[in-house]
């Protein structure tokens, strides 16, 4: 369930807000390369490093979240995020959205910009608005990259391990352990080397039933 809350949360969250930003991007905008490295700098920093960030924005005490929480007066809303089962695995995704979203934004933006320009001045002739370009032209064109992207997603989500590890160790309660965190700890923790290995078995076919059936129902018909 918490691979599957993993997977929820970066296609819907990071996904369309990467295609959001990337169409925002893809208007004349100055300074273009400026913001495409800002957008991609989360992926390349490492793990460990956007694990103690973030365990510092999360931080019931000096951390910047709750202390903005008290400052406008929302004392109650204060919490130990990462502390609480209740909020761990919310607060491991939103860091998970956070860290790749650049990623998709970049292969997305790619594909806007390959989008032959004759296309948009055809319909801006017939009197398309703008809404009506990025709905008819634009998303339809970029169908087969938003595919790829939700597989992508799909497939970094069902072995993720490094920030969970890092920022929650699974903890507290189990509450954030994903699979792949589970075949380490029973394969290098309990010493069952078999049973971690038909763990990591598991992982990869539901990984690719997944995948699978997520591509039969998203791939465009006329392909």
């Amino acid at each position: 369930m918490n691979n599957l809350y993993v997977v929820l949360a970066s296609v819907f969250g990071q996904v369309p807000i990467a295609l959001g930003v990337a169409l925002l991007l893809n208007s004349k905008l100055k300074f273009l390369g400026i913001f495409r490295t800002i957008g991609f700098l989360p992926v390349v920093i490492s793990s460990v490093i956007v694990s103690v960030v973030w365990n510092m924005i999360y931080n019931y005490e000096i951390g910047p979240l709750n202390g903005i929480l008290r400052a406008v007066g929302l004392d109650s809303l204060a919490r130990n995020w990462l502390g609480e089962p209740a909020t761990a695995m919310g607060s491991v995704n939103v860091t998970i959205v956070w860290q790749f979203i650049g990623m998709y934004l970049v292969i997305l933006l790619a594909a806007l910009q390959n989008i032959p320009s004759e296309i948009y001045e055809a319909a801006e002739i017939d009197g398309a608005t703008g809404w009506q370009r990025t709905w008819r032209i634009t998303l339809p064109m970029l169908k087969s990259t938003i595919l790829v992207c939700v597989m992508l997603c799909i497939s970094g989500s069902l072995r993720t391990f490094d920030l969970i590890y890092a920022m929650t160790n699974g903890g507290p309660f189990h509450s954030t352990e994903v699979m792949a965190i589970y075949m380490y700890n029973e394969t290098f923790s309990s010493l069952r080397y078999g049973y971690g290995s038909a763990v990591s078995l598991l992982i990869f076919i539901f990984s690719f039933v997944l995948i699978m059936t997520t591509n039969k129902l998203l791939k465009p018909k006329d392909d």
